[in-house]
């Protein structure tokens, strides 16, 4: 690794750090518990927070993370390379430092309280769904009132009437199947390492690993690796329990497989990804068309497309035959038009204007859906065919998905994590192709040919 690349490694390291910092561990769930008992193995840090939620711990460490990065660049005033482990290892270390001690004082936090305390009610009622798949009942149709998830919404742990009556979450299981198994099987772990959020956090690490896999310069797979593992929405995901780090991995996953050549395992990683997250889906034109530019015949294409849907179908199948009325209405019907209007895309926009009622009324996502998504996807995926550049393919997923996600009933600031994967996907394939086209001879063979 060339000494200028690592100084744009470090520079990227530490502007993600200052923007980090300041909002690291901010805005939590408002929790009050009534005791709190240290206890555990997390105990030690539970007492150093001083037995309630505090951001010190947490950015205290990512102010060492700063510190790692001038250290490592202290070791580069004089002309030298570093070695590959070097540059790998220092995003590592800062990532470990964003993301572990947010993440284990809300794990530590809520195993001193109950466990409807310190947590998100998404990845408690995936946790909720595991359990329930290994005692052998069906998450979806599910109530889930009396499970301890109703305790969650009052934020003080009792039983409102108004939110047994009123929170729809407790009647309906929005996730696609591949968190309930991925639940289930995280259950193995001893308590508080079995909490959801720490298989999110994993997830996270594991991206970076997805980074390395594409068929492009190191320093482009280090430092966009870097973006995707520490960029602020990552972090906050980890401690605050949103669920999209496991479909994102393998989301990155199957684009880097493509750059290798591995299609089938390319199709296999995206199933993993739509049964982790539905936003996965929307990638699905886009890769075809990106396997279809590759050159692939028409064996390969239907060898691929066997290969997804029978990833699909081990998962989904159970589920379905199980109750596919109950299936349908928690993860298709609720999601598209039962949500609260939250956020700022144009459902909050049309309330605002108040040509919607209100933000618990009906929304015509459908007819959106039809009008704008449809029709931008369409002229997208008719550019990514006309262009020889494959990396087109996820620069065009990265703006359907941003232009569905506006146009949705719901519009969470961390949704922009997708887009902005897509994005980071883009350069890292833009960069292994312009590579191929400067290199010397025998590049773009090599591209295509060479191992992991």
């Amino acid at each position: 690794m060339s000494q200028r690349a690592a100084w744009a490694l470090l520079g990227v390291l530490l502007a993600i750090v200052a923007i980090t910092l300041p909002e690291l561990g901010s805005n939590p769930w408002p929790f009050r518990p009534p005791t709190v008992d240290p206890q555990g193995p997390l105990a030690p840090l539970v007492r150093a927070a001083g037995e309630e939620w505090d951001v010190g711990i947490a950015r205290a460490a990512c102010f060492v993370a700063a510190l790692v990065c001038a250290g490592a660049g202290m070791t580069l005033f004089r002309p030298r390379a570093w070695p590959v482990w070097t540059g790998v290892g220092v995003v590592l270390v800062v990532a470990l430092l964003l993301l572990l001690p947010s993440t284990l004082l809300q794990v530590g936090l809520r195993d001193s309280t109950r466990p409807w305390f310190f947590t998100n009610d998404s990845t408690y009622q995936i946790e909720l769904g595991g359990k329930l798949l290994l005692d052998g009942d069906d998450p979806y149709g599910h109530d889930y009132r009396g499970s301890g998830l109703e305790r969650f919404y009052p934020f003080d742990g009792t039983v409102s009437t108004r939110v047994l009556d009123r929170e729809v979450a407790l009647r309906h299981y929005a996730y696609f199947p591949g968190t309930v198994v991925a639940a289930a099987v995280w259950r193995a772990l001893p308590r508080p390492f079995d909490d959801f959020r720490l298989f999110v956090l994993l997830c996270t690490l594991l991206t970076f690993a997805a980074a390395l896999a594409f068929r492009a310069p190191l320093s482009w797979r280090l430092g966009v690796g870097a973006l995707l593992v520490c960029n602020p929405i990552a972090v906050r995901s980890a401690w605050f329990g949103q669920n999209d780090a496991p479909s994102l991995l393998l989301l990155v996953l199957s684009f880097a497989l493509v750059t290798r050549a591995r299609y089938g395992w390319a199709a296999a990683s995206l199933a993993g990804a739509v049964l982790l997250k539905q936003f996965a889906l929307v990638a699905l034109p886009f890769l075809a068309l990106m396997l279809v530019k590759k050159g692939l015949d028409r064996s390969e294409l239907r060898r691929a497309g066997l290969v997804f849907l029978a990833v699909l179908a081990v998962v989904v199948l159970p589920f379905l035959l199980w109750d596919p009325g109950a299936f349908w209405r928690d993860t298709v019907k609720y999601g598209a038009g039962t949500y609260r209007i939250v956020g700022y895309g144009l459902s909050g926009i049309l309330v605002r204007l108040h040509i919607l009622a209100d933000r618990e009324g009906s929304y015509p996502f459908a007819l959106f859906a039809v009008l704008i998504w449809l029709p931008v996807t369409v002229w997208l995926l008719l550019a990514q065919r006309r262009a020889q550049e494959l990396w087109l393919g996820a620069a065009a997923f990265s703006i359907s998905i941003l232009v569905l996600m506006f146009i949705g009933r719901t519009f969470n600031n961390y949704y922009l994590v997708w887009p902005m994967t897509g994005g980071a996907v883009a350069a890292l394939m833009a960069s292994g192709e312009a590579r191929a086209r400067t290199g010397p001879p025998g590049t773009r063979a090599d591209a295509e040919r060479a191992p992991l």
